[in-house]
């Protein structure tokens, strides 16, 4: 009886493990993003057009945000200094790339507000780098030092 319940044990415990995943399942790698634009300040006939024009700048407000976090900003400064006097600083900053797979989480209207909410799973944006082809956005800016 004991030898019978040993065996029993065994072969349960061989087929448990068998019932394991060969490799560990790993979560999904989010980054998000939150863009918000003003209802008020767009242009319009009517609210309705302007809400509207409010949802599509939070939108890509929230896609600037995904870039960002994705490609980095690149930033660039100026002092002037004459006379050991510090005169005009200027700090310019933008953002280039391009963002594939992105989703909508929410998109809400707050007071005169309009708010979207992102999300971009990594791992479908490595996937996707690969379709489509990329056209070299034209760089207006300005050569610096920096």
């Amino acid at each position: 009886m004991k030898l019978v319940s040993k065996v029993i044990m065994i072969i349960a415990v061989f087929i448990l493990a068998g019932c394991q995943p060969l490799r560990a399942i790993n979560k999904p790698v989010y980054l998000n993003a939150v863009g918000y634009a003003t209802i008020s300040e767009q242009k319009g006939r009517d609210e309705h057009e302007k809400q509207v024009r409010a949802m599509r700048a939070s939108k890509m407000d929230a896609y600037k945000e995904l870039a960002e976090q994705v490609y980095g900003v690149r930033v660039s400064g100026r002092a002037n200094v004459r006379d050991q006097r510090l005169g005009a600083e200027e700090t310019k900053n933008s953002v280039d790339g391009i963002i594939r797979g992105a989703e909508v989480v929410r998109s809400y209207k707050v007071d005169d507000s309009y708010v979207t909410e992102m999300r971009l799973n990594i791992e479908i944006m490595s996937k996707l780098r690969g379709f489509g082809e990329v056209q070299r956005v034209p760089d207006r800016r300005q050569r610096t030092l920096f």
